[in-house]
C-alpha cells in the first residue's frame, strides 16, 4: 500500500491532536488560525485514512496507526547528501600496515582507495583481519593487493534517496557505501569520492526523526 502524502497543515493537525486529545475541530481551527470550514477536507482525509478517530460531542483522537507512514514520508524527502559523513580515503600504494593504523585512528569501518583521485577500491575491517593473520608482510604489501576492486563496489550519489542507499547496504551486506560523483578524467568517466553513508548515519537519522 502506498503511504498517503499528508500536507504540511495535515501534519500540524496530527501533532495538535497528539498533544491535546480529545480536541474539537473548533479548537484545532483556533490554534491554526483558520476556519472550521477550511479544516473540513483535512479532517476528512485524516479520519478516513485511520490517522484520527472522531467521536461525536467529544472531539478528535489520534489513532496511533500512521507513525510509520509519517516517518516513511519524512525519509523519502531526504537525500544522501543530507546525512553523509566525511570519507576516509587513501591511495592504492599505501601499505596495509599504514592503512590499518589509519582505520583505527579515524575509527571507521571502511576505507576507500583512490588512484589519480578516482575510486578504485574499498577495504573493510574484515579484509584487514583476513590478511593480517595470513602470511603477507603488511609493512610492504600495498592496499591495492587486498582491496575489493571496481566494478565490484556498490556506490551511491549525493542526490540518491536515503531509502535507496539503505537498500543497497542491506542487499550488498556492507557497513557503508562510498558517495561518488561522476567526473571526466583523461577523456574517461571516473568516480570521485565525495562522502560516505553508513549504518551509523542511517541509525542517527532514524533516531532524529523519531524525536520530532
Amino acid at each position: 500500500m502506498i503511504p498517503i502524502e499528508f500536507t504540511t497543515r495535515q501534519k500540524k493537525i496530527i501533532k495538535i491532536v497528539q498533544e491535546s486529545e480529545p480536541i474539537t475541530s473548533q479548537e484545532i481551527a483556533e490554534l491554526l488560525k483558520v476556519t472550521r470550514a477550511t479544516l473540513r477536507p483535512d479532517l476528512a482525509i485524516l479520519t478516513m485514512s485511520g490517522t484520527l478517530d472522531a467521536r461525536p460531542k467529544v472531539g478528535y483522537f489520534y489513532s496511533g496507526k500512521p507513525d510509520i507512514n509519517l516517518i516513511s514520508q519524512e525519509i523519502k524527502g531526504i537525500k544522501v547528501k543530507d546525512i553523509m559523513s566525511i570519507p576516509v580515503v587513501v591511495t592504492e600504494d599505501m601499505s596495509v600496515y599504514n592503512a590499518i593504523v589509519t582505520m583505527f585512528l579515524e575509527d571507521t569501518s571502511s576505507i576507500y582507495v583512490v588512484s589519480d583521485g578516482s575510486l578504485v577500491g574499498v577495504i573493510s575491517r574484515k579484509d584487514f583481519l583476513k590478511n593480517a593473520i595470513g602470511t603477507i608482510d603488511i609493512n610492504k604489501v600495498p592496499v591495492a593487493m587486498i582491496m575489493t576492486r571496481m566494478p565490484n563496489i556498490a556506490t551511491t550519489s549525493p542526490e540518491e534517496d536515503v531509502l535507496v542507499a539503505a537498500s543497497k547496504i542491506v542487499e550488498h551486506e556492507v557497513d557503508s557505501l562510498p558517495v561518488v560523483e561522476k567526473v571526466m578524467r583523461h577523456e574517461k568517466q571516473k568516480l570521485k569520492v565525495v562522502g560516505k553513508i553508513s549504518k551509523s548515519n542511517m541509525t542517527k537519522l532514524l533516531v532524529e526523526l523519531c524525536k520530532e
